[in-house]
């Protein structure tokens, strides 16, 4: 018996700095979520990102969620062009 892909869904990132990114995430109560914050590295700084779920659709089988970037409760993603 496997439960762990039914207890499971597929997070797609649309856009944002991780876009086109999938990652497997754990459904809450049998729901996918809503909101996520995920932390990713930017020019090496730690960044903290939030994505709102847009879709949800199945794919053989599998719960898979859209998210698009919410860039206004994110930290400024900026690149240090002084450098170059």
């Amino acid at each position: 018996m496997s439960t762990d892909t039914a207890a499971q869904y597929v997070a797609e990132f649309l856009d944002g700095p991780l876009e086109g990114e999938f990652e497997h995430r754990v459904l809450v109560n049998g729901k996918a979520e809503q909101r996520v914050g995920m932390m990713a590295a930017v020019d090496g700084l730690e960044s903290l990102f939030w994505y709102d779920a847009v879709g949800e659709r199945e794919v053989n089988g599998q719960v898979r969620v859209q998210f698009r970037f919410d860039a206004d409760d994110s930290d400024p993603v900026e690149s240090d062009d002084e450098n170059d």
